[in-house]
């Protein structure tokens, strides 16, 4: 029978409360999945990356107005932080329009590579070493993501994808894995608040002339989704950086892959979408990575 002392000390640590942050930032950004779904494909992809922005930006300045802490950061991690939210901006804009020119299930395929980018990157620029269960993890994960999402040549026929929507996609997880390596650097120095910030702060600015030029006036009950966007979307910012604060990147990542498994309940849940077998399997496997990494050390 476990020791309750030795569980309730783990629960406790600092690596419980970084798998916890994880696991919540990623039924928030689940969550904020559904709210660009309700909005149909009416709303450009910038104009929603725009809103995201400006509320992200509303809520995290009286964040920092309230814990009394200096919104630039040190002046050594400035550029750091504004390259994290290059990247962010980025990988934000580039899955959204995989989403926009490829299947559903190609371009959240092509996305969910990004923990295997994190864990080299994190290898590279960090010197974070790979443990043989973080390894195990994101192939298992990327492995149980591809039966979850069943893409073309999984189930049918061999159809080739375009080859500029796909270079999207892949771009998109690459400057996430960017994205996610800085924070965790940035996590030794910096306030979360911080770091959070310089995502909507360069995000506004990269988002706003495609906006002037293109945008479409929200209607009804898209101002609520919008609104969930940016809410949700903050909500997992301050979860994600607070978990890669507490992990290493890599196993950090590899536990977001529970995204999937919420994504596919809110999928049958809202949308009467089947759940076919590939899924079920691809959930199962999902969920042994997450416990692959949880059960790995720090």
């Amino acid at each position: 029978m476990p020791d309750p002392h030795t569980a309730s000390a783990w629960w406790a640590s600092e690596q419980a409360k970084g798998s916890r942050s994880l696991i919540l930032s990623s039924l928030a950004f689940s969550l904020m999945t559904v709210c660009v779904k309700q909005l149909n494909g009416r709303i450009p992809v910038a104009e929603i990356v725009l809103v995201r922005a400006i509320i992200s930006l509303g809520l995290t300045g009286v964040s920092l107005k309230l814990a009394g802490v200096r919104p630039w950061g040190t002046a050594k991690a400035r550029g750091l932080l504004f390259a994290r939210g290059i990247a962010g901006s980025i990988a934000l804009l580039c899955f959204f329009q995989a989403i926009d020119t490829l299947p559903l299930a190609a371009a959240t395929v092509l996305q969910y590579t990004y923990p295997t980018f994190t864990a080299l990157a994190a290898l590279l620029l960090l010197g974070e070493s790979l443990r043989k269960r973080i390894v195990v993890a994101v192939l298992v994960g990327w492995v149980g993501i591809t039966f979850v999402v069943q893409p073309d040549w999984l189930t049918s026929d061999v159809r080739a994808l375009p080859l500029i929507p796909a270079l999207i996609g892949i771009v998109g997880a690459l400057f996430t894995a960017l994205a996610y390596v800085s924070v965790r650097r940035l996590s030794a120095t910096e306030h979360p608040l911080v770091i959070i910030l310089f995502f909507p702060l360069i995000s506004v600015p990269i988002t706003l002339p495609w906006v002037i030029q293109a945008g479409v006036w929200p209607i009804g009950i898209e101002w609520m989704w919008l609104l969930g966007v940016g809410v949700l979307t903050q909500l997992g910012q301050v979860w994600v950086t607070d978990g890669l604060r507490c992990l290493p990147a890599a196993r950090a990542t590899s536990i977001n892959y529970i995204q999937v498994i919420f994504a596919a309940s809110w999928g049958w849940l809202w949308f009467s979408e089947s759940i076919s077998l590939w899924q079920i399997g691809g959930g199962g496997l999902v969920l042994i990575a997450t416990i692959i990494s949880l059960s790995a050390k720090k």
